[in-house]
């Protein structure tokens, strides 16, 4: 069983990657955002970017700093078949998954204009906001010295494979086909 995760800034195109992965290289997907909204839902909270974060801090504080990829992991070893972890946004999530072994990061990255365009496409819960609360959300999330909380700087750093995605989705695909030879 191989095991993918996906870190990378809001917008950059985390979500065509794991589709890319499912479609065409048989790849099981497991949702970081999909575990926290169940979470949120069951909780009663409104499902946006503020309660995600808090929730997935909470949990990791209770728990572990990689508490929720744990828990995906789990589900994936009783699947068996290799799997996508989206979402990665801790280290403690990265070293977690790297002592598994068979592990692959790969981080994704794109221009501010170009990932605040992107969201306003795919019009989910989170993303009804403008560029300036985008900017600043994913300020709140680039770094932390608090090993609870995200820290995408240094995930995005630990990536065995970093893609530009100012392109077209062929293009990415191209660069994820490169660096990636599964």
């Amino acid at each position: 069983m191989r095991i993918i995760g996906i870190t990378g800034t809001l917008g950059a195109g985390k979500g065509t990657i794991v589709e890319y992965l499912i479609k065409n290289k048989g790849f099981k997907h497991y949702s970081v955002r999909q575990f926290l909204i169940k979470e949120i839902e069951k909780r009663g909270l409104p499902v946006n970017r503020d309660s995600m974060t808090s929730i997935a801090n909470e949990l990791r504080a209770a728990n572990t700093p990689y508490y929720i990829v744990a828990e995906l992991y789990k589900q994936a070893l009783k699947s068996g078949k290799d799997a996508v972890i989206e979402s990665i946004r801790t280290p403690g999530e990265v070293e977690f998954l790297q002592q598994q072994g068979n592990f692959i990061l790969i981080a994704v990255d794109a221009e501010p204009k170009n990932r605040f365009n992107r969201i306003k496409i795919r019009k989910s819960a989170t993303d009804q906001i403008d560029f300036a609360t985008f900017l600043t959300n994913e300020r709140r999330e680039m770094t932390t010295e608090d090993p609870n909380k995200q820290n995408l700087q240094k995930c995005i750093q630990m990536a065995d494979i970093t893609l530009l995605n100012d392109g077209t989705i062929d293009e990415l695909v191209q660069q994820l086909e490169k660096k990636l030879s599964i």
